[in-house]
């Protein structure tokens, strides 16, 4: 691990580069990708596990240019969808709602969900999220150290926090949380559809027993406003409660873990972040998010032409977003590879952007201003437990982070 990017070069633009790589650094994007801040093409070719060949998109104002683009789409029954692993091409032959839609349903299922998803229904949650957020220290601190951070504390915040807006029980958090990793991770095709059967019978079984006996989650109020009145049917209630909840805790989750190694490897920005009043800790958030990237990869499909940084995407080609490079545009981040809490670092692309664009940021953002303060204010002698070079991270084919961190004060 190192504490800059590598300057390792990728191949010339007369090569087609393989995609996706591994990070050689679990904050820092692929060296292997072309960057424009390193004078390459924003737009280029990469190759699939398949042989198949697609566009690359590494520029920050081609990316926010095609995330708004109607020529693209999220449909990934459509046969051209471009995946990057063989175990996520299993996901064709099952709808994913909400981001895996166009317009109009992706715009219906939106207009259902926003409402528990806002600003204000964040600012509303931030009493609940600190209280979990301090009974979880609290049993870390009487536990003592050393203690392993994904799951003691990454992984619950957010897991507990989603069950609750769901009304989803958290007793069941074993279960759903090994579903969604075989779901993200595989490694085999035949793990992502067991496991998919698996939240499917859950949410069934969840959602019939919710009927008898309602609750006060957002679950309850989809079954009583838009399943019982014919709006949805169960079979998609299933898949858009699947994806809240498997989206709702494993990025925030990853991003917790990560930005708690990443501040402990620059010091200097951790103190930035513990001291003061806090007033800086939204900017400092903000700055996490576009150097950590941690959903890198979004995956589109041209259904016309464009005219875009100078090539043509035809009708029919896969279009990829390199969510970690077009985030380090040195044309709109100046000095992108290095850790800046105080940049203000805006317009950056980690919750994507357009009408696909991460209907939980507002609450993860609340999830991770309380988190990360919290977890050092209560520890200030954090740190590591094992070198840095030891710490198992996440393959370049899912949501990057961590596999564990082992930490001690």
């Amino acid at each position: 691990m190192t504490e800059t990017q590598s300057e390792t070069q990728p191949g010339t633009q007369s090569e087609t580069i393989a995609f996706p790589q591994d990070r050689t650094c679990p904050y820092h994007p692929p060296t292997g990708y072309p960057s424009e801040s390193r004078g390459q093409r924003s737009v280029s070719r990469v190759r699939l596990y398949d042989g198949r060949t697609v566009w690359l998109v590494t520029g920050h104002a081609e990316a926010r240019a095609l995330l708004v683009d109607p020529r693209l789409s999220s449909d990934r029954e459509n046969p051209a969808f471009p995946f990057f692993a063989p175990r996520l091409a299993t996901l064709a032959q099952r709808r994913v709602e909400l981001i895996g839609v166009d317009d109009p349903e992706h715009n219906a299922q939106r207009r259902m969900l926003i409402p528990s998803f806002t600003v204000r229904r964040a600012a509303a949650l931030r009493p609940r999220i600190q209280e979990t957020v301090d009974r979880l220290l609290d049993a870390m601190a009487e536990q003592g150290p050393p203690a392993e951070l994904v799951n003691a504390f990454a992984l619950p915040v957010p897991s507990i926090v989603i069950c609750a807006l769901l009304g989803v029980p958290y007793a069941d958090h074993d279960f759903f949380e090994a579903q969604s990793r075989k779901l993200l991770r595989g490694p085999a095709p035949s793990d992502v559809m067991a496991a998919r059967d698996e939240l499917d019978e859950y949410f069934r079984v969840l959602i019939e027993r919710k009927r008898r006996e309602p609750g006060d989650g957002l679950l309850d109020e989809l079954i009583a406003k838009q399943l019982e009145t014919g709006v949805v049917e169960r079979d998609e209630l299933v898949r858009l409660a699947e994806i809240l909840l498997v989206a709702g805790h494993e990025t925030t989750a990853n991003m917790i873990s990560l930005g708690t190694l990443a501040l402990l490897q620059h010091p200097d920005q951790l103190a930035r972040l513990t001291e003061g009043d806090g007033s800086g800790v939204p900017a400092a958030v903000e700055e996490l998010l576009r150097f950590l990237s941690i959903a890198d990869g979004l995956s589109r499909v041209a259904v016309e032409d464009i005219e875009i940084g100078g090539e043509t995407l035809r009708a029919g080609d896969g279009v990829l977003l390199s969510t970690a490079v077009v985030n380090r545009d040195a044309s709109v981040y100046p000095e992108p590879d290095e850790l800046d809490l105080g940049r203000g670092a805006r317009n950056h692309v980690a919750f994507g952007f357009g009408i696909h664009q991460c209907l939980g940021q507002n609450l993860a953002r609340a999830e991770l201003e309380i988190a990360l303060p919290a977890l050092f204010h209560r520890f200030p002698g954090l740190r590591l437990a094992v070198p840095p070079e030891e710490i198992p991270f996440k393959p370049g084919d899912t949501v990057q982070g961590l596999l564990e961190l082992p930490v001690t004060w």
